[in-house]
């Protein structure tokens, strides 16, 4: 694969500015939650967004179709929803020679953008419906398989698990968001400009300032970013190194590994590098591995947190490997 040029890092550069202004005109002091969100865009990765109620998270996902010009659906996610509401069903439909059929209808997965809003509120088994259509961009309904658009995003919302009305997600779908982003909340002088500026039921505008072509020209020259073999083996060694925690019952899987390396690469890009570094992968380390690092009951009794854990991960593991074979004495 060609390396990329700067001519090239230059015009990504300019349209990614572009987005990135849109994006802040909507959601006011969230500057790196945007830039999160966009490295996960590049890295054609799924997202989840957990946040308190009325923080904008609904919003951020509806800025983001509009501002790419992508074809967004949102399905707002409840306890009595259904995986058939997801993916679709096939419906029987009388035929042009008078005879009946079944007819696949696509559900509300059949988007580019997919804006799964409060997915923890749906029992695990209409959660599950995703995991085929998060990992293969596909879903399969009574034997046949139907392919998604493409692009095809899942950006999803969550609420604290410890609210009410609330399932944790199955570990096989946490494996599938690329990105856990907390969504903080604003401080006086951002609930000041919200005030300021935004009527209640208005929704702000947004302008089409990315087609779905230039996306896939962006997310394409993440792909080709350099990644140098130090860098990957430290990735290597930062995984591996989720399974040997104290209290940890689950490290990361190699999915883990693959989207750190998209990641690594998409942030470089974002920063105007032609090449991903060390100062990439732990920068986006915590958001791709704290949400697959799952604690054991003790380790939950005691207080530890997964955040914490990645943490350490990040000041013990070195980033140059030190393990290089002594020469033999003479």
């Amino acid at each position: 694969m060609q390396p990329l040029d700067e001519n090239e890092i230059t015009q990504a550069g300019v349209k990614l500015q572009r987005l990135r202004s849109e994006l802040n005109n909507v959601l006011f002091g969230q500057e790196a939650l945007i830039d999160g969100v966009l490295t996960g865009l590049l890295a054609r990765g799924h997202l989840l967004l957990e946040g308190l109620p009325g923080l904008g998270k609904t919003e951020l996902v509806k800025a983001l179709s509009r501002a790419m010009d992508l074809e967004a659906k949102r399905i707002q996610f409840t306890p009595d929803l259904l995986p058939g509401d997801i993916t679709g069903s096939p419906i029987l439909q009388e035929t042009a020679g008078g005879g009946r059929a079944f007819v696949f209808q696509p559900g509300p997965l059949f988007a580019n953008l997919v804006l799964a809003d409060e997915i923890n509120r749906a029992s695990p088994k209409t959660q599950s419906a995703l995991l085929e259509a998060m990992q293969e961009r596909r879903v399969t309904v009574m034997g046949t398989t139907h392919t998604l658009p493409d692009p095809f995003f899942v950006v999803a919302t969550q609420n604290p698990i410890e609210l009410e009305g609330t399932y944790p997600l199955p570990e096989a779908q946490l494996d599938r968001f690329l990105f856990k982003l907390d969504v903080p909340r604003a401080g006086a002088a951002v609930l000041e400009r919200i005030v300021m500026g935004r009527e209640m039921g208005v929704e702000p505008t947004v302008s089409a300032v990315l087609t779905r072509d230039e996306l896939a020209e962006l997310t394409a020259l993440a792909r080709r970013i350099y990644l140098p073999p130090v860098v990957g083996n430290y990735i290597a060694r930062l995984v591996d190194a989720t399974h040997s925690q104290p209290g940890v019952k689950f490290g990361a899987s190699p999915r883990a590994a693959l989207g750190l390396a998209a990641a690594s690469r998409a942030r470089a890009l974002l920063e105007g590098r032609i090449n991903a570094s060390f100062e990439d992968v732990a920068a986006i380390a915590q958001p791709v591995l704290g949400h697959r690092v799952l604690l054991d009951y003790s380790a939950r009794l005691a207080g530890e947190t997964s955040t914490a854990i990645v943490a350490r991960i990040l000041e013990s593991v070195p980033r140059q490997d030190l393990n290089i074979p002594t020469l033999l004495s003479e």
